[in-house]
């Protein structure tokens, strides 16, 4: 029942929210870059955060580093989406969230001889996911896949957190699909939404990696950092401004260049970490890991020699 009961709150915190944003005009207009037409409401994805705020108050706030962290990351990330904050300030509060959630989470103790190392490679993978975030369906169906599998990994394999912590963020990622997993989406995440969830999904899947003895658990996360990473080394080649937005991901040519439904799309990319979590589970290890990297990087190096002339051609 009590999950029933946050359910409740969560789905009436998000239509309030939807309300709000309407009336103060919070957004998100089409242009060049967009792959949507007509304006929709920006920042739904405040939800996840709302629902760790929820379990903190609810539980003593325990996991507080966790909280602290992404506290300072959505605050950040909400601000822009409302008025705009400079990327150097936001890049600072990024840094600053994940060297306190790595501090609080235990990882400092344990690996602080990498800890600069450790916090670029959490604010990359962190702004990989704000990055993915682009069409309806993409975060909130990718999200729903790996929480899900992070639950079973929670039950029957590594127990990194407490069960209700991930129930709730998972019921704030169906309640967040309710609204954005459709064709005409009624809100998108916005830089608070992808930002909050990309931090909240590397803080969990860095927890079991610490308890598990093995970095090989990023494989719960393969198939966005396989994407975003091959396209960042694709931009870089071109020489591009890594600030300005742009449409090279392999998700954007599909829906862009190839007129593919976005729910098809997003649907692909949960399929796809679909079974790579469940090819983890059932031959954990770096083995593992590096097999399903070597197989995305060549659909992706596949994708785009087919199809990356279209494109360039706009």
């Amino acid at each position: 029942m009590e999950y029933v009961g946050i359910a409740i709150m969560l789905l009436a915190f998000e239509f309030v929210y939807l309300q709000i944003a309407r009336r103060l005009k919070i957004v998100d207009l089409p242009h060049h870059q967009s792959s949507h037409k007509g304006w929709v409401i920006r920042g739904g994805g405040i939800i996840f955060y709302a629902a760790f705020l929820l379990w903190s108050i609810s539980h003593g706030f325990k996991w507080g580093g966790g909280l602290l962290g992404l506290t300072i990351l959505a605050g950040v990330s909400f601000l822009d989406d409302v008025r705009g904050v400079s990327p150097t300030i936001r890049l600072i509060c990024q840094f600053v969230a994940v060297l306190v959630m790595i501090n609080y989470s235990g990882l400092l103790n344990n690996l602080y001889h990498v800890i600069l190392i450790l916090a670029i490679a959490c604010v990359g993978a962190v702004n990989i996911y704000n990055f993915m975030d682009g069409i309806n369906g993409m975060i909130g169906g990718y999200s729903l896949v790996v929480s899900l599998a992070l639950l079973y990994v929670n039950k029957y394999m590594v127990h990194f957190a407490p069960e209700s912590l991930l129930v709730y963020v998972t019921m704030s990622v169906v309640v967040f699909c309710f609204f954005n997993f459709r064709r005409r989406a009624k809100c998108f995440a916005g830089d608070v939404g992808s930002l909050s969830m990309g931090f909240i999904m590397v803080y969990f899947v860095l927890v079991v990696a610490l308890r598990g003895h093995s970095m090989s658990w990023m494989a719960m996360l393969i198939v966005y950092l396989v994407d975003g990473g091959m396209t960042l080394f694709h931009r870089v080649l071109l020489r591009e401004n890594l600030m300005k937005p742009h449409k090279k991901h392999a998700y954007q040519i599909m829906a862009n260049e190839l007129k593919m439904p976005h729910l098809v799309v997003s649907g692909i990319y949960m399929g796809l970490q679909a079974v790579c979590c469940v090819w983890y589970f059932a031959y954990p290890g770096y083995l593992t890991l590096f097999l399903e990297t070597g197989i995305l990087v060549t659909m992706y190096l596949v994708f785009m020699k087919r199809y990356y002339y279209l494109h360039e051609k706009r």
